[in-house]
């Protein structure tokens, strides 16, 4: 069952859009939820409908991308901006 996004945790002094976050999470069953990036690549790579956004009334899948050779999280292109996870508050 897919997992909605809700907030992440970016790297300090990091400001590379491919670079910045650090940690995602969300809230499940009232029990707040946080995994580490490498473990959500990890996630998706397993099942491509592991994690969600939903920004605004917009849907996207979260996905892996990679730049330079580093591999990150991303939402698919849904044509809205800011990019639906690094708009997404700070996790506690």
């Amino acid at each position: 069952m897919p997992r909605q996004v809700m907030c992440i945790n970016k790297r300090p002094n990091h400001y590379n859009a491919h670079e910045r976050i650090k940690a995602i999470g969300g809230i499940e069953n009232s029990t707040r939820w946080k995994r580490a990036e490498d473990d959500a690549i990890a996630d998706v790579k397993r099942d491509p409908r592991a994690y969600f956004t939903n920004v605004n009334g917009n849907a996207a899948w979260v996905i892996v991308a990679k730049h330079n050779g580093r591999e990150y999280l991303k939402t698919q292109n849904d044509g809205y901006s800011p990019d639906n996870l690094l708009a997404l508050p700070e996790c506690p």
